[in-house]
């Protein structure tokens, strides 16, 4: 099955539709400047296990880094996706520091 990944931002989320059109998981997201932060992923129970979760990686990854953005992921299904694909490294933020 093939799915489509659209950016909406008036919702700072990506959704995967499925080929009749229908949402079947999405990747939230916080948006300052050049920098992005995926904050939650979740894929429709019924997809679960069908590649809904590693499209929508990729394709949020790749349009941060066609949008030279730098990429900041706090959900944990982004973070470990990442392990997993070395070739973002460029534009992912691995530690922060506070500011007093």
């Amino acid at each position: 099955m093939q799915y489509t990944v659209t950016d909406a931002p008036a919702r700072e989320r990506f959704e995967a539709r499925d080929e009749a059109g229908a949402v079947v998981g999405f990747v939230t997201y916080q948006l300052t400047g050049s920098i992005i932060a995926y904050t939650h992923t979740e894929v429709d129970p019924a997809y679960e296990g069908k590649g809904v979760g590693s499209t929508l990686a990729r394709a949020v990854l790749d349009d941060a880094r066609s949008k030279g953005r730098t990429v900041v992921p706090i959900c944990p299904f982004i973070a470990d996706w990442l392990v997993k694909h070395p070739e973002y490294e460029s534009i992912v933020v691995r530690s922060t520091r506070k500011i007093k």
